[in-house]
């Protein structure tokens, strides 16, 4: 497989007026006690699925340095033969299609199709939703802390998993206010997981 060629830091452009966006939108699974170590959830086809149509939905990825390596590492091809069941592996091709953009200040480089974005975060991310498309698409913890922060998600889904974990980490650590949030959406899997869409209360 041959990768795409770098690509130079997303450029920041100046002052805009912003009107109608695509939207950003955040998922990620928690345990009933709220834990959001990833090692801490039961992997699950029906899940899977679902994660599979949300990366669909997007137009494009938006990922901190930590979760960006760590999906290349988990999904980027080639997967050894036998290491995942076969029901992972839609997940795994439209991961690994997907643009990809990704915030750090310490990588140099990066090539999983995808593009560094650098300079100031609010700037950075209302110019990707001012781009036409279908939406952006962010996962992770500390990344989606900074952008609740700045109130640029438009749509939150928690995957609440049936296990509770007794550790951390927790989501949203530090945020320094409420978000009021608003149930759009609530659907059940086989399993007893549960995911909720919720829209900010504007």
């Amino acid at each position: 497989m041959t990768h795409p060629q770098h690509n130079p830091s997303l450029q920041i452009p100046g002052p805009r007026y912003y009107s109608v966006m695509r939207p950003l939108r955040y998922s990620i699974n928690v345990t009933l006690d709220g834990c959001c170590d990833h090692r801490a959830i039961i992997p699950d086809e029906d899940q899977h699925r679902h994660a599979t149509e949300n990366l669909k939905q997007a137009d494009a990825l938006l990922f901190g340095r930590v979760i960006y390596q760590m999906m290349e590492e988990g999904w980027r091809p080639p997967a050894q033969a036998g290491v995942r069941p076969e029901w992972m592996e839609p997940f795994a091709r439209t991961i690994d299609a997907a643009k990809k953009y990704v915030v750090s200040s310490t990588l140099d480089r990066v090539d999983w199709n995808a593009e560094l974005v650098r300079g100031d975060l609010r700037t950075a991310v209302l110019d990707l939703k001012q781009q036409s498309g279908k939406g952006l698409f962010v996962a992770g913890v500390k990344l989606p802390l900074a952008l609740a922060e700045l109130g640029l998600i438009d749509e939150y889904e928690f995957m609440v998993c049936p296990r509770i974990a007794g550790h951390g980490p927790t989501l949203f650590a530090g945020l320094s206010k409420h978000v009021d949030l608003r149930l759009v959406s609530r659907k059940e899997f086989a399993s007893g997981a549960v995911a909720m869409r919720y829209e900010p209360r504007r």
